[in-house]
C-alpha cells in the first residue's frame, strides 16, 4: 500500500487551500511479539519496517531515547522505505529525564538522524518529558534552551503531568513554535486528559499509550498492554477533525505495542478515517 496520507471530511475536498493530511503509525515497529499479530510469524527482524511502510506512512523511533546510534543505521532504515515515508525520532533520555546532555550529545543526537534531515524524511523530534517534570518558569525555559540545542527539525513537546494543563504552556508553546503532544492515557490522578490542543498551524500531533490504569505506575511493557474499542477510537476519530482545523497535518502514534494492539488500532482508525486496506494480520509469508 502506498503512504497512509489521509483527507478529513468529503471525498472532494475544496482545493483552494493546503490539503490537510492525517497520518496513522506506531510508536516503533521491531517487536518480536508481533510476529504473528501483525507481522508474518517468519519475518526476518531485517524486512520488518519494509512490510510496516506497505501499511503506515510514518513510524516513530523510539530506540534513540536509549542509545544514539550511528548515522549508518537511519541510512539503512531510508532504503527500506518510499521517499514519502516519514519519521518521527525521539530525543535521548539525557535531554528530557536526567537533563544533563552534554554538547557532545547533541552533537552526536544532530549527526544521528542528519540522513533523514538530508532526506527531507525526518518530520519532528519528539521529547516526553517524565510525569516528575512539572510546569514551572524553570522548566519552561529549560524546553527553549533544549529546543536551541537540537537540529533545526519541528520540536514535539509531551508531558506527563497535569500543571501543564493551563493557558500558560498553549501561549509559550505557540511563540516559540513548539508542538504540543496530545495523549491518551488512564484516567488517573496527575496525569492528563484526552485534548484536541494544537499549538502550530502546521502540525497537530497525538500520542495514545492505553488505559491500563492497573499497571501505569509499575511501568514495563505491560504499562501499554491495552487494545482500544471503536468507540474509543471513533471518539478519537472526532477529536482528529477539531485538530485538522487549526493544522495542516496531524500525525497519530500508537505506542500501546504489547502484542501488535498498535499496529492494530492504528489500521482500524485509518478505516475509520476513511481510507486503508488493512493489514492481512499474523498471515504467512
Amino acid at each position: 500500500m502506498s503512504q497512509q496520507s489521509l483527507d478529513f471530511g468529503s471525498k472532494q475536498p475544496d482545493q483552494s487551500g493546503p490539503k490537510r493530511r492525517l497520518l496513522i503509525g506506531t510508536s516503533g515497529y521491531s517487536f518480536q511479539d508481533w510476529k504473528g499479530t501483525f507481522y508474518p510469524e517468519n519475518i526476518q527482524n531485517r524486512d520488518m519496517l519494509a512490510f510496516y511502510a506497505q501499511h503506515f506512512g510514518v513510524a516513530e523511533i523510539n530506540a534513540t531515547y536509549y542509545r544514539i546510534p550511528g548515522p549508518k543505521t537511519f541510512e539503512a532504515m531510508l532504503k527500506k522505505v518510499a521517499p514519502a515515508f516519514e519519521f518521527v525520532v525521539k530525543t535521548h533520555q539525557d535531554m528530557t529525564h536526567t537533563r544533563q546532555a552534554t554538547d557532545e550529545d547533541y552533537r552526536t543526537y544532530g549527526e544521528c538522524i542528519a540522513p533523514l534531515l538530508d532526506a527531507g524524511q525526518l518530520s519532528g523530534l519528539l521529547s516526553q518529558f517524565p510525569w516528575s517534570f512539572k510546569y514551572s518558569t524553570a522548566n519552561v525555559d529549560y524546553i527553549r534552551a533544549m529546543r536551541d540545542r537540537l537540529p533545526p527539525a519541528p520540536l514535539v513537546v509531551e508531558f506527563r503531568h497535569s500543571s501543564w494543563l493551563r493557558d500558560e504552556t498553549y501561549d509559550f508553546l505557540k511563540a516559540e513554535n513548539i508542538i504540543y503532544s496530545c495523549v491518551d492515557e488512564p484516567r488517573l490522578k496527575g496525569l492528563l486528559p484526552p485534548q484536541d490542543v494544537t499549538t502550530s498551524d502546521s502540525i497537530g500531533y497525538v500520542r495514545l499509550h492505553g488505559r491500563n490504569a492497573k499497571h501505569w505506575w509499575q511501568g514495563g511493557a505491560l504499562r501499554y498492554d491495552y487494545s482500544y474499542s471503536n468507540e474509543e477510537l471513533n471518539d478519537w476519530a472526532e477529536r482528529l477533525k477539531n485538530m485538522s482545523k487549526n493544522a495542516r497535518k496531524i500525525f497519530v502514534l500508537f505506542n500501546n505495542c504489547h502484542l501488535g494492539q498498535a499496529a492494530k488500532n492504528a489500521l482500524t482508525l485509518m478505516l475509520m478515517m476513511g481510507e486503508g486496506r488493512g493489514a492481512s494480520l499474523g498471515a504467512s509469508s
